[in-house]
């Protein structure tokens, strides 16, 4: 990861978790080829290291993983990870990238949600 290539490093993006693109706003410019052009490279399973802490829950969750990669140059800017779990009737969201930021986001899959009920009665 280059921390070179981007405006500031990790940004709190709150509620908003990305499974694809990227976040251009935070992108300065290639530290090696002085270039602001991106493109997106899967990483392959073989090559991400592997979570141990979650081992009983890991067959339920969905992992999106790449590289956000210089179009010019190649030089590899940062890794982008995506995970998505359901857990207590809840949806899961978690994103942590350089350039697009640290966010978590949960939704219930119910019809109404306990947590956001709202204080207005009919």
């Amino acid at each position: 990861m280059c921390k070179h290539c981007v405006r500031t490093p990790f940004p709190d993006r709150d509620r908003m978790c990305l499974e694809s693109g990227a976040y251009m706003a935070n992108m300065s410019k290639c530290s090696n080829c002085s270039k602001n052009n991106l493109k997106v490279e899967q990483v392959p399973a073989e090559m991400l290291e592997e979570d141990s802490s979650d081992e009983d829950t890991e067959e339920e969750k969905e992992t999106v993983t790449y590289n956000h990669v210089c179009g010019d140059c190649n030089h590899i800017v940062c890794r982008h990870k995506y995970k998505f779990w359901l857990e207590d009737g809840r949806q899961e969201y978690r994103m942590d990238c350089l350039l697009c930021g640290f966010a978590e986001d949960s939704i219930s899959i119910m019809p109404t949600d306990p947590r956001k009920a709202s204080s207005m009665e009919y």
